[in-house]
């Protein structure tokens, strides 16, 4: 249930997009803003690729990209498809035969870069490949490979020269018929991809694919993804989004995911609300909480957690979660259900019967879903 009519502060009003399908994922519109990420191991080895598809998927990934620079990687790409529980997207850089064979071997979209894909003749064959195979295309222009003409024209990379880029090939795309795409305008820079977005949402109604590009490490590419994305999504700018790290691609699905729910526009699984500690703490807040996000990855119900190691904040944070636990004396604290004091637990115990609870609250939680269908 919405509570915005509650507090209005919370409420974010989307942008208005054109709706697309990416295999079976529904993307812009009114449709949940879809969580990407992509392999990084070599597509060739599709063992490999399948193991690392499937670990993102039960993360929480609704698309996964795969790389296809040659030939083998295309070949390959058909079995990926194949053993996929997820739609897949073919990236696709220079070789515009690539995205020619990615269609044919099952892809649900590609990635088709303006900066070095080839000449308006090439992007046809492509599109012709799409329309045949019923692939959605996304124009992925990035700052660090725009066409030579803009640079010249601008003199560096631009917001306004990369929404010039995608607009150029939103009218190619349109001018032969066709509408499945979406389109993204990435930079590593955090500004320039705002400005960007920002410009870019004004000048089209296509779905928008959100990133900070090559943000780099786990903490730096998080902040820096937090803080780009964070700030389109409160504008309610984008309509799927990948937080790009030098990092598994299960953590960028984290990552994605965590920024959705602190913004209130996607939920799964479990909201840990957990205090820094201090010296007041009850019982160790951060090895329980590094434990708690361990054993409860398993439980993809939305609900919310309190952690709390002292009385301070621990009640009132219980208030407004599902359960939570608030440190106290002697070796124990105070477990909270639907907000209120329930009963005491000690700290060696804690962990385990959190858990219980949490699956507890997860699986009543499921059955008032299934009932109200």
């Amino acid at each position: 249930m919405s509570i915005n009519h509650i507090r209005p502060w919370r409420h974010i009003e989307r942008r208005k997009s054109r709706q697309i399908h990416v295999g079976n994922v529904p993307v812009g519109g009114d449709t949940p803003i879809a969580v990407q990420t992509m392999t990084n191991t070599p597509t060739t080895d599709v063992a490999a690729t399948v193991a690392q598809v499937q670990a993102a998927a039960e993360a929480g990934a609704d698309i996964v990209r795969v790389s296809v620079p040659d030939e083998a990687s295309s070949k390959a790409l058909k079995e990926i498809v194949r053993e996929s529980p997820v739609p897949i997207v073919a990236d696709i850089h220079f070789h515009y035969r690539r995205g020619i064979e990615a269609a044919e071997a099952g892809a649900a979209c590609l990635r088709i870069n303006p900066g070095n894909i080839g000449d308006e003749k090439r992007v046809a064959e492509v599109i012709r490949a799409a329309k045949d195979h019923n692939c959605s295309i996304r124009i992925g222009v990035n700052a660090g490979s725009l066409e030579k003409h803009l640079l010249d024209k601008y003199g560096e990379p631009c917001p306004e020269a990369m929404v010039e880029s995608g607009l150029d090939h939103i009218r190619i795309l349109q001018d032969h018929d066709f509408h499945e795409f979406k389109i993204s305008v990435k930079a590593s820079d955090v500004f320039m991809s705002a400005a960007a977005y920002q410009q870019l949402a004004e000048a089209t109604d296509a779905p928008i694919h959100l990133g900070i590009t090559e943000a780099g490490g786990f903490v730096s590419g998080t902040i820096k993804s937090a803080i780009g994305l964070g700030q389109l999504l409160w504008m309610g700018i984008g309509d799927t989004l990948r937080v790009s790290l030098s990092a598994d691609p299960v953590e960028e699905v984290k990552v994605g995911f965590e920024i959705l729910k602190s913004l209130g526009l996607r939920h799964r699984g479990v909201n840990i609300i957990s205090c820094p500690s201090c010296a007041r703490q009850g019982f160790d807040v951060i090895k329980t909480v590094e434990r708690l996000e361990k054993r409860l990855e398993h439980v993809k119900t939305p609900m919310s957690l309190s952690i709390i190691g002292c009385v301070v904040n621990g009640p009132g944070e219980a208030l407004m979660t599902d359960v939570g636990f608030t440190g106290g004396g002697a070796g124990s604290g105070m477990v909270y259900l639907a907000g209120k004091a329930s009963h005491k637990m000690s700290n060696d115990q804690m962990v385990d019967h959190i858990v219980e609870e949490v699956e507890k609250k997860a699986a009543q939680l499921d059955a008032e879903a299934a009932a109200a269908e």
